[in-house]
């Protein structure tokens, strides 16, 4: 497998931790919004989903183990998170500032008070996966029958952590060094550095490896943990305080200018590629325009739109991409914070709006309005322009073309899909994230794009030689399961 395709594997994994996070936003955001000045003090109902809440992010790392260890997993078995939860018990226990002590016989440096982050969480997901793949298999003589196959992957995950841990003790402080340098240098550009993760974070989502880079500054892979922080509100501020540091007016700088994106500015294109669409496909268009846009803006789902001009459109792309960049950088700028547990649609924003690090959070509305003008008038422009064949401006569709299966059920159009896709017999691997089927295929050649196009996908991304992208959507996943046992 290239690199691509690895680095696809583990970003469609990351997503099963991630996907705890709206628990967390709901319990914490309802807390907040019963006790808004006292944060849990003067009621104790808020307390009690405060508390719950933090239960959650308190334990993202643990959480990023036994999850990235489930979603790399071949058979996406129980066992298989169970392992992860092995290997991270074993490796954080053995790295413990007191075991490093014990067993070096040295005072432990520093780094080890810190061996609990994301960053291990995911180091421990990706080596117990790979050793379930390989073991979970395996069958043992019959004197030693019962520990075959799974029951035999959490006792050759705690061997082999005890020979990481070994590594990581001489290491782990240069790594933790090189990331938490990384995070100040980053953190140190201030509102600029947070524009170029804007920035980089929408160019990434083609190939689907933004939630590599979302990892670095939304959680603690190199110090910054800008979304946990922001959900724990009150006692990240008095956390910071105790260090000496600002948290008021910082955290959430990753977070704020995506709603003015997300909300705003992507139904703003939406509304420029029905404006530009040709009149007979206008209606067809304003369809597909408004389910994305309303996803969008409530929900903070934004692929079934962006997919629609990323590849008839890249030029469109990149400009959403720098526009995306430049409202993170102004709410940074401004210091006007809001966050999420999910992504930055309506629903996060009134869940965070009583966020005690939330700060003229309604500004990012204001913002939101005047992106959805930018969005409306740079997109219309270059499109028209350019002639950019964006959706709707493609020649005249036909009936034939234009057909909606509006009675087939999802079982129904996952068969078609791998039909189209060559067979269940060239799906080597079938999974998902939240709007795209992420495959590996036999064959890629054999694959009818306008098949899949016609059944309703956004897109189709390529990656090396055999893992493919169909971008179709929140329904992603329950066609990817239907789709494994299909004929």
């Amino acid at each position: 497998m290239n690199i691509l395709g690895y680095m696809q594997k583990v970003g469609r994994a990351l997503m099963v931790p991630v996907a705890v996070l709206p628990a967390a936003a709901i319990l914490m955001g309802a807390g907040y919004w019963l006790d808004p000045h006292g944060w849990g003090v003067d009621s104790q109902v808020a307390a009690f989903l405060i508390k719950a809440g933090a239960a959650v992010i308190d334990n993202m790392a643990l959480l990023f183990a036994v999850g990235v260890t489930y979603g790399m997993s071949k058979d996406k078995d129980g066992a298989a998170a169970l392992s992860g939860l092995v290997g991270w018990l074993v490796l954080t226990s053995l790295l413990s500032p007191s075991a490093v002590e014990q067993i070096t016989g040295e005072v432990a440096n520093a780094a080890f008070n810190n061996v609990e982050n994301q960053f291990v969480g995911i180091l421990v997901g990706i080596i117990s996966a790979e050793l379930y793949n390989k073991f979970s298999g395996v069958e043992l003589n019959n004197a030693l029958s019962f520990f075959s196959g799974r029951r035999l992957v959490p006792i050759v995950v705690s061997i082999v952590m005890m020979f990481v841990a070994f590594i990581l003790m001489a290491v782990w402080p240069i790594i933790f060094t090189g990331l938490q340098s990384f995070g100040e240098a980053i953190s140190g550009m201030g509102d600029i550095g947070a524009g170029l993760y804007g920035f980089f974070n929408r160019l990434l989502i083609p190939v689907g490896l933004h939630h590599a880079l979302n990892s670095v500054f939304w959680f603690d892979v190199a110090g910054i943990n800008d979304i946990p922080n922001f959900l724990a509100g009150q006692d990240t501020i008095v956390e910071f305080a105790a260090e000496g540091k600002t948290a008021v007016g910082t955290v959430g700088m990753y977070q704020a200018g995506f709603f003015p994106i997300m909300m705003f500015g992507l139904p703003g294109a939406a509304l420029a590629i029905y404006t530009a669409a040709k009149s007979e496909n206008k209606e067809k268009i304003a369809s597909i325009m408004l389910a994305a846009s309303l996803a969008s803006f409530f929900t903070g789902v934004t692929e079934p739109l962006e997919f629609s001009f990323m590849f008839v459109a890249p030029l469109l792309y990149v400009v959403h991409a720098i526009l995306t960049g430049l409202s993170v950088f102004i709410a940074a700028h401004m210091q006007w914070m809001a966050g999420f547990g999910f992504s930055a649609g309506l629903v996060d924003m009134v869940l965070s709006s009583q966020n005690p690090l939330a700060r003229q959070w309604y500004m990012l509305l204001v913002q939101g309005v005047a992106f959805f003008a930018i969005y409306y008038f740079v997109f219309l422009a270059l499109i028209k322009a350019f002639d950019l064949k964006t959706p709707g401006r493609e020649s005249i569709v036909t009936k034939k073309d234009a057909k909606v299966k509006k009675s087939i059920d999802s079982k129904e159009l996952a068969a078609s899909y791998v039909s189209a896709l060559g067979g269940r017999e060239n799906l080597m691997v079938i999974d998902a994230c939240i709007t795209r089927l992420r495959l590996t295929l036999k064959d890629r050649r054999i694959i009818k794009e306008g098949e899949l196009k016609a059944l309703g996908a956004m897109g189709v991304v390529k990656l090396g030689e055999s893992n493919l992208q169909v971008i179709i959507g929140p329904q992603a996943e329950t066609i990817a399961n239907h789709m494994k046992f299909a004929k």
